[in-house]
């Protein structure tokens, strides 16, 4: 059996190096991630990476929360699938879609605050897609070695940040997705895990107001005084 994770968020941060580190134990990569031109050199250097430990891998830069790029992926993956001698399975499927909108709820000028459209869209892209790309592998018969799921939750489902609010709220929903997923995946093999890295220097993090304090705060806090790094995670994957 020919396994593979599919990772949404590929291309930096914890999807990138969890990747990496999948590769290292063998599993071939699909990645989904959505980049400028200016940003492909870093996403080659990640390809290069896996390509590095002797596994296949497949990046598709596309936005992952629109529906018809996830049929066109998952189409293609099917062909693939199909068009191997080897039997192939998805085990694994990671959500690292950090894309979200930071204001306030409630500022002073209106115009500041965070609208319909931009809750709207954190949601979609930080948690719903999570259900609806797990509901298409599942029912494309993708998984078929049973499997696991993991998403990346944070402190901030449960305390309050500034500009955060809808970001927070992605967070809690997904963990309760990932819960509702565990419980009915079970019967056919498949966990569902979320986890909780702690402040990490990530893209995502440097685009929170005040992360500098986060990160004094953090490295206080920590046993070895020091930040979670993405290539911890991807070894606990």
């Amino acid at each position: 059996m020919k396994e593979w994770a599919l990772i949404l968020g590929s291309s930096s941060g914890f999807g990138a190096a969890t990747s990496i580190e999948l590769a290292k134990k063998g599993f071939n990569i699909f990645g989904v991630h959505f980049d400028r031109k200016v940003n492909m050199p870093k996403v080659e250097k990640v390809i290069n990476k896996i390509k590095e430990q002797g596994v296949e891998v497949e990046f598709f830069n596309l936005n992952a929360a629109d529906p018809n790029n996830r049929k066109y992926v998952l189409d293609k993956i099917e062909e693939r699938f199909k068009n191997d001698s080897e039997e192939n399975s998805i085990f694994v499927v990671m959500h690292s879609l950090a894309f979200g909108t930071l204001r306030k709820l409630i500022a002073e000028d209106k115009e500041e605050a965070l609208n319909q459209k931009q809750l709207e869209m954190t949601l979609d892209v930080m948690a719903n897609q999570l259900v609806y790309w797990v509901q298409d592998i599942f029912y494309k018969g993708l998984f078929k070695n049973g499997g696991r799921i993991f998403a990346m939750v944070s402190s901030g489902d449960e305390r309050v940040f500034p500009y955060y609010g809808a970001v927070s709220a992605a967070k809690a929903a997904i963990e309760s997705y990932i819960r509702q997923l565990a419980y009915e995946l079970a019967p056919f093999g498949i966990t569902a895990n979320a986890i909780k890295a702690g402040v990490t220097d990530t893209p995502a993090l440097r685009k929170i107001p005040g992360n500098e304090e986060l990160v004094k705060l953090a490295k206080l806090k920590n046993p070895s005084k020091r930040l979670t790094t993405t290539e911890d995670i991807g070894k606990a994957i």
